[in-house]
């Protein structure tokens, strides 16, 4: 079936004059699985499988992804509470800038936040607020062709001190890799 949306909002991959600063994001293109864990404020730990999906997007000027919790082939996962999202971020390179807007939405849950991202030595780390008032801080470590580790951290004094909240360990979820 021909979808005219899909196909004016996906890319085949990134524009040529950009593709090298565009590769912070876009290699991550493709299917991945993650394990991911919740640490709430009193201790305890929240934790399940879940999937997120990247892919090119706006005649390759940007990357769009969506990240689901419980993943869709899982079923129910009581491990994870009433923690659950379905959600996507747009994240656009701004060259002036030599930075990323990353905007993220999660409609089920009414959680929105925007950030600023950046590559920082080997890791990407992605600045910014979210609908609280919170700083929020979200970052990708640990970054190989088949994984990467992805923390989320809340501060609530301007970034003096932060507080793990979540953490995602993600792998490729198959062997054939997007063409970028």
């Amino acid at each position: 079936m021909f979808d005219p949306f899909a196909e004016a909002l996906h890319s085949p991959g990134p524009i040529g004059e950009l593709a090298e600063k565009l590769n912070l994001y876009g290699r991550f293109v493709g299917a991945w699985t993650f394990d991911a864990s919740r640490h709430l404020e009193d201790g305890m730990v929240l934790t399940g499988r879940g999937e997120v999906h990247f892919g090119w997007v706006l005649e390759g000027r940007a990357i769009q992804d969506v990240w689901i919790l419980p993943a869709r082939n899982t079923g129910s996962q009581p491990s994870l509470g009433k923690w659950t999202f379905y959600g996507t971020t747009l994240r656009v390179y701004d060259p002036p800038a030599d930075a990323w807007h990353i905007f993220w939405s999660d409609p089920r849950n009414q959680y929105f936040s925007r950030q600023l991202g950046r590559a920082e030595g080997d890791m990407i780390v992605q600045v910014g607020a979210d609908g609280t008032g919170s700083s929020v801080r979200w970052s990708f470590s640990r970054i190989t062709e088949d994984s990467f580790r992805w923390l989320g951290e809340r501060s609530h004094d301007d970034g003096a001190t932060w507080r793990l909240e979540v953490e995602f360990l993600a792998r490729r979820a198959n062997e054939v890799r997007n063409e970028r």
